[in-house]
Parts: structure tokens; sequence; C-alpha cells
């Protein structure tokens, strides 16, 4: 007796996105670590120094977390309201804060207490930085105004009041300690210089400006507001470069990663975009379970953080070679019995007989009803959930391998409506597939064959009949749109052939006669 074969599924071209040298590189990422916090992530920011702890800022407190840890290392409370903004000096020692009572502080990172508390400001401060001189402090406020403090003396250096709306935003120079630019809500940009009384330049974003973004070489400028970000040439006067608009609500962060080479937007519709830096397309996309707030990279791109509006803080690290090394090495089998006793650098002599152990085939689910001939159940079997939604070829392939063996229209009768709304429900999904279509129109045939006689006794049958009815409909009309399409390019290809004339042969072929002879009788036959 013949040993059963085993169904086999066809393989079918993949539908699915190109995969390119960024897809590998930014799904080289371990599934995601999720933290619950107080209350929304409204900023994340990476400390320029090794360990590269990260402070999350959320509701009136600020968390400041490993690069592998799932608990805080510090934690800052001294706020009495909502904080925002904590930020790292670049030498990682201090981190300063705004807050919603419009007091900023300043905190040791290896400490507990408020170094210094700033006061000033009359409205909430959303924006705080460490200027690249070490000693000065950028603020920005609901107040309309941003401010420049002197640390050591806790006093105000300077007060500017050009906007005319909240600064949500706002980033120091790391080459010039002099020169800042703020974002505000009445759509401008304005680049400061401290020795000056007032800005230098401005720039239209034409939406309520919500994240800025410097270039290391700081010869351009990202912004972001509304559902647009904007690229500036700082060295042209503020002229723009680039308008990308690829996100369907508001862009509320950016950031730069792969060394300068890739920018990141985050945004309320859930999705973080990652753009090529020389061509400004989107070369990845990153989906997520909220609208997010914010967003930093690790450097060298080591993890990706990011905080939403749900209180969650989601933590991706890479994945390295070694890790896959080590995991590949413990699922390897341990040694056989023949090494025991034999050794391990043994070879086979030429007269041995090596007696192999046969190998015990083991079946799906489908298979092994197909080798009992329960021809039903084994249809049944790759109409589970988990087949039919991911690999929908297999149920394709065992509906293909029973129209072969002329068991398919056995397999589809006898069905109740449960079952039978479940095979409807796939083939109506994947009827329009090419791939799949020969063989499921077949199966769609033969199912209103059997089932004619109790079309209009179920509600959910008549109302699936009438859906495949629809696709049906619209893909033969397409296709005939198609067919038209076809003939009028025929059509042209046709004229736009340029026409050769053919030569005569040497012996005519409707008299026989040679050219020359032929040539001879056309003056006689004009003649006549």
């Amino acid at each position: 007796m013949a040993s059963f074969k085993p169904t086999r599924i066809p393989e079918y071209p993949k539908l699915g996105e190109k995969v390119t040298q960024d897809t590998l590189y930014w799904k080289n990422y371990k599934a995601p670590v999720q933290i619950k916090e107080y209350g929304a992530v409204s900023n994340i920011d990476f400390s320029p120094v090794a360990p590269h702890n990260f402070a999350v800022t959320a509701f009136s407190r600020i968390h400041v977390y490993g690069p592998f840890s799932q608990q805080p290392v510090k934690t800052f409370t001294r706020f009495k309201d909502t904080a925002y903004c904590g930020r790292f000096r670049s030498d990682g020692q201090l981190l300063v804060a705004g807050c919603e009572d419009s007091v900023v502080r300043l905190f040791d990172v290896s400490g507990r207490v408020a170094l210094r508390m700033f006061k000033g400001h009359t409205k909430a401060v959303h924006v705080t930085d460490f200027t690249s001189g070490h000693y000065q402090i950028l603020t920005g406020s609901d107040d309309y105004t941003c401010r420049l403090w002197d640390i050591p003396n806790a006093a105000e250096l300077s007060t500017y009041r050009e906007h005319t709306d909240y600064i949500r935003c706002g980033v120091t120079s790391k080459l010039n300690r002099d020169l800042f630019i703020t974002g505000s809500y009445d759509h401008t940009l304005k680049v400061f210089d401290a020795r000056a009384e007032k800005s230098v330049m401005t720039m239209d974003h034409g939406q309520p400006v919500e994240s800025l973004l410097l270039y290391p070489s700081e010869g351009l400028l990202v912004s972001a507001g509304g559902r647009y970000v904007k690229v500036w040439d700082l060295l042209k006067g503020g002229q723009p470069l680039v308008s990308l608009k690829n996100h369907h609500k508001t862009v509320t962060c950016l950031a730069l990663g792969n060394n300068g080479e890739r920018m990141l937007s985050a945004s309320l519709d859930r999705h973080v975009k990652v753009y090529n830096t020389t061509t400004y397309k989107v070369v990845h996309n990153f989906d997520y379970a909220a609208a997010i707030l914010s967003l930093a990279l690790a450097p060298d791109d080591e993890s990706i953080v990011v905080g939403m509006t749900n209180s969650i803080l989601s933590i991706k690290h890479r994945k390295h070679t070694e890790e896959s090394k080590e995991i590949m090495s413990q699922q390897r089998r341990r040694p056989s019995y023949r090494v025991f006793v034999k050794g391990k650098t043994v070879v086979p002599k030429p007269d041995d007989y090596l007696v192999s152990k046969p190998v015990k085939e083991h079946l799906a689910k489908y298979d092994r009803e197909l080798k009992k001939f329960n021809v039903s159940k084994a249809l049944d079997a790759s109409l589970e959930i988990w087949l039919r939604k991911k690999k929908p070829e297999i149920t394709v392939g065992v509906i293909k391998e029973l129209d072969r063996r002329g068991t398919l229209k056995n397999a589809l009768a006898g069905r109740d409506e449960e079952q039978l709304s479940q095979l409807l429900h796939f083939v109506i999904g994947n009827i329009v597939d090419t791939r799949f279509a020969p063989i499921l129109l077949t199966a769609a045939e033969m199912i209103l064959d059997i089932y004619k006689s109790v079309i209009g006794q179920s509600a959910l049958i008549d109302q699936q009949l009438l859906r495949l009815q629809s696709i049906l409909e619209s893909e033969i009309n397409l296709e005939r749109e198609l067919l038209e399409v076809l003939g009028m390019l025929d059509t042209m290809f046709a004229t736009s052939v340029t026409r050769k004339e053919v030569p005569y042969s040497d012996v005519g072929r409707s008299n026989g006669l040679a050219q020359g002879e032929a040539g001879s009788s056309r003056p006689e036959l004009q003649a006549t």
C-alpha cells in the first residue's frame, strides 16, 4: 500500500512591502516593553553621557530610567502641578523642568531637592533647555515670553516678548551658546541671538508649531505643526526647502536617528514615520496603540522610546548578533549516543553500515482527515480562523486537492448555517485575489449549485450571496473596462508602427514568371 502524501500547498508570490535595508534596520528591534506611567507622557530626553539614562516627564513626576531597567532609578516629585519638558544638560549632571505653576526647577541628577527655582513667568512653562555654555537656561511659557536665566545667580538675564501665542517648543544651538530658536502657536519660528535685543530671523510655518529639530550641522531646521513637517535652510535666511504631509493628524514630536541620516516624526494618528534625510521620502513606519505625544532615540539607535496619551511608555531595544547566536546555541540538539561512545571526531569506515531510524512524519490536521477520507472535516480544519486569516493559501490548497480528487462537492454539501457562513466569508474575501480566483470560482459555482434550493431561508446567507454577486459584477465590469483599454492600446501601437515596403521576389507567386518577365508584361496590361 502506497504511503499517504501530504497536501501540496502552492507557493504564491508574497504581496507585502518591499524589503529594503531600511526595513531590515528598523525592524531589528525586540518586542516592546510597556510601562504604565501616572499620566500622559509629554516628554522624553536621553542623557548624552553613558549609560544614557532617559528622563520621562509624565503628570507631576519625572522618572529617570536606566538603559534596560523597567523600574525608575530616580524620581523627581517636587512639583505642585503638571511637570513639563525635563531635559538633561550636556554633561548629564543637571536636569531642568518647567511646571504648570510657572516655576522652573533645576535638579541635580544625584539628588532629590531642587537646586534652583526660577520665578518670573506668569503662566505654565512648557519649554526648558540648557544652552551650550552650561550656565544658562532657556525657557518658553504660555505667557507668550521666552527668557534666558543665569544658573549660578538664579537670575533672569533677558526676556523676549515677540510671540503672540503660547510657546510650546524650543531648541538651543550646540555650536553657539548665544543662539536659540522658539516655536509658537502663532505659527511662527523665531531665531534669537542673546547679544541682540530682538529676533534675528522669523519663519512662518502656517500651523501651530509643536516641535523643533536642529540638524547637527545647524544649517537646517525642521519644524512640526498641524499635519506638516517643514525643513528650513538657516544659511539662506530661513528659506523653506521641503514641506512633508504624511500624517493624518497633528505631528507632535521629531527626532534624528541613524547618525543624522534618518529623521523620525510622531503624530496623534499613532504612527511614527522614518524619513531619508537626503530625499525626504518615507522609508519605514511604526504603528502604536494610542496617540503619540513624545519620542526619543538612544545614541546609535539602541532604543526607541515612545510616550502616549494613554499613559503607556513603550520601549524597544535593538537586537544584537551575540544574543541571536546565544539563542541558537541553546536550541542546538545535544550530542547523540554514538558521539558519547565513539567520540566527537569519529569518521565512518568504508565497510561500516549505518542503520538510520525512520523519520516520523507529522501531518497537519487537514491532512490527517484527508488520510481518513473525511473530506468535510478536512475542509473544516482548513477553515479555522488563524489559518484562513493568516495563511489563506493553505485553505485554497486543500480546496484544490479536494477538487483534484473529485470530492469537493461532497465536502461542501451538508453544512449548517454557521459553517456555510464561514465558507462564504472566506470565498468573498479572497475571490478577487488573482492567486486564488480560478480555484475559488469553481468552489463558488458548486456552492450555488448545492444550496440554490435553500436560498431565502436564512437572512445571513442571503446577505452574503448578494455581497458575492456584487463583488463578481464589479469585477466583471472592471475586466470589461480593462479589455477596452487594451483594445485602445493595441490600436495605438498598430498605428505607431512604421510600414516597410516588401521587396519583390525573383519569381512571381501568382503566375510563376521571373521578375524580368513580369516587368515586361506590365505595359501590355496598362495598354489594354
